[in-house]
């Protein structure tokens, strides 16, 4: 019989196959094929998923396994099945091609997340086969468009479905759990417990229209591409939340290095490896990302329109607006396209003390610490049902992989043996706490 760890590897090959790549144009795919697939899998071993569609091919799977204490709060499980789009040309193996070579599992998803998606699907099939039942009710849900904000999958559930994950307390999801070798006797695996807010924003300056053989000084492309220049080249200064600090402190103390909270460059200098991982989540981010002026060459255009990706941190958000506004000019208009509040879940608490006896049982040499993700995922949407969520996909990686730029990057790939051992913990994680 196939071990539920060698399960996991090839649902990740098979899910990377199934193409759900995700351009938010409304035009791809969908997710519906791949929740199918993951309903036959739980079908095969007798379970009974629910399946919804928000919409035409945009699938979502949600599966309540009943624990011992229904006294006890639930606990959500949740992936999404959706991917950004790939462009093969760069690609060493088509992203699309799910191959094992290496010792790795290569293909658009298997770092963002259809590992984590056959994580769950190989862990749930292995407590039913086994008669299994969880400490608490496990909610396990494979969603659709969390790579476009989750209109699709998260928010849809928690908007027209809230019953769904009625008792859940916390949640588990992607963006951390994977480890950052310090040395061979100390490996950190960054548990997510907060998240930036999101900021995507639209300005615009109206000007006046004319033709580009004269002298325009008001001009809409000029304004705003000045004000996008200010905003794009802004130093912003490093900060610490709740989070982060603590972050810093537990790295530094695991590291022996000191923590100097004045002098945060000269910390992360002194980190060396571990503050690529952790640079980000330092401070606000914004980054312009589109620009649209103009239909002709010779016609000065009435209005310029750019787009700016903006994540705040925690608790800062005014802040950040503020000196946006502040930077872009008083001609420059500001609208919202998409918001998300920035998030924090508490860090000492049961569950990560869980995480952690269940990583040491596999490594030793594990250590956790809080992190605050630059990114968003679906744990903010379920914030709002007042569920705490964390990043939690255990994989140990080998010293030299950097994991964490390969999201939505080329050649992305996961080790088999890192697949491995994330299904053993997670196994250990939900069938303990």
């Amino acid at each position: 019989m196939t071990s539920f760890e060698d399960e996991t590897v090839w649902m990740c090959a098979e899910l990377i196959r199934i193409d759900t790549s995700n351009s938010g144009d409304g035009r791809g795919p969908g997710e519906r094929a791949a929740a199918e697939r993951v309903m036959e899998w739980l079908a095969a071993v007798g379970l009974t998923p629910l399946y919804l569609e928000s919409a035409p091919r945009r699938g979502n799977v949600i599966l309540r396994v009943p624990g011992r204490r229904p006294d006890l709060p639930a606990l959500l499980v949740h992936g999404h099945l959706d991917v950004v789009p790939a462009d093969p040309r760069d690609w060493r193996f088509p992203p699309l091609s799910g191959e094992l070579v290496d010792g790795h599992v290569w293909g658009r998803g298997a770092v963002d997340m259809k590992h984590m998606d056959a994580m769950m699907v190989a862990v749930v099939r292995h407590m039913t086969r086994r008669g299994e039942a969880p400490r608490r009710d496990l909610v396990f849900a494979w969603l659709a468009d969390e790579e476009m904000g989750g209109d699709h999958g998260a928010r849809f559930l928690v908007d027209k479905h809230p019953g769904l994950f009625e008792g859940c307390a916390e949640a588990i999801s992607e963006v951390g759990g994977y480890s950052v070798e310090v040395d061979p006797a100390l490996r950190l695996y960054l548990v997510e417990t907060a998240q930036k807010g999101l900021a995507w924003l639209r300005l615009a300056v109206e000007g006046r229209a004319g033709h580009g053989s004269l002298l325009h000084p008001d001009n809409a492309v000029t304004e705003l591409a000045t004000a996008v220049s200010r905003i794009g080249a802004h130093s912003w200064p490093r900060r610490l939340t709740p989070t982060t600090r603590r972050m810093m402190r537990d790295i530094c103390d695991a590291c022996g290095v000191p923590f100097d909270e004045d002098d945060l460059d000269a910390t992360l200098g002194a980190l060396g490896p571990v503050s690529r991982v952790i640079g980000a989540s330092l401070s606000h981010v914004s980054n312009p990302t589109q620009f649209h002026a103009g239909y002709a060459t010779n016609v000065v255009p009435a209005q310029a329109v750019a787009e700016v990706d903006g994540r705040f941190l925690p608790g800062l958000r005014d802040e950040f607006l503020a000196t946006l506004d502040r930077l872009a000019g008083p001609r420059v208009s500001r609208e919202h396209i998409d918001y998300e509040e920035a998030i924090e879940a508490p860090f000492d608490t049961p569950l990560v003390e869980s995480m952690l006896a269940a990583l040491r049982r596999e490594d030793p040499a594990a250590c956790v610490v809080p992190y605050c993700s630059s990114a968003g995922t679906d744990n903010r949407t379920f914030h709002r049902m007042g569920i705490h969520g964390y990043g939690f996909v255990p994989l140990q990686l080998p010293p030299e992989m950097d994991f964490g730029a390969m999201f939505h990057g080329v050649d992305e790939r996961v080790p088999e043996s890192a697949l491995r051992f994330g299904a053993r913990v997670l196994h250990r994680l939900l069938s303990t706490y």
